[in-house]
């Protein structure tokens, strides 16, 4: 079952996202979409996993990760595991354009989970991508 994991700073985000997907306007879209959302317990990874650890396990789980902008720092940096990892059956990253402003302008957080609930609907059309911002 495909779905979607946080990255470790940005488990509070998601979970507004998803409150934000389960109103009225966009339930019937996400009930369909069946999404599961694991923790990084959940998937057992510790919190500190490196980049290249995180991704590869999303992608044998088949999650899209939620990031904040994981960094190009070093050869397991996600940049760098994405140029080196990714191919075209590969689940892109979502990362989030502006973070704190999804916990503080509901007007913002909406857009966003539109623009994530849009990418998710048509997820296989963005497989081998590499990354995704929203919105």
């Amino acid at each position: 079952m495909p779905g979607m994991v946080a990255d470790v700073n940005v488990e509070g985000h998601l979970q507004v996202l998803v409150l934000l997907l389960r109103e009225e306007s966009r339930r019937a879209f996400w009930a369909h979409l069946n999404f599961r959302t694991p923790s990084f317990h959940d998937l057992g990874l510790p919190p500190i996993s490196s980049d290249r650890a995180v991704w590869q396990k999303c992608q044998q789980e088949q999650l899209v990760l939620i990031t904040a902008n994981r960094n190009d720092d070093g050869r397991d940096s996600l940049e760098a595991t994405i140029r080196v990892l990714n191919t075209k059956e590969s689940l892109p990253v979502i990362t989030l354009a502006n973070p704190d402003r999804i916990l503080s302008d509901r007007h913002y957080a909406e857009r966003t989970a539109d623009q994530l609930l849009e990418y998710l609907i048509d997820l296989e059309k963005y497989r081998g991508t590499g990354r995704l911002y929203v919105p």
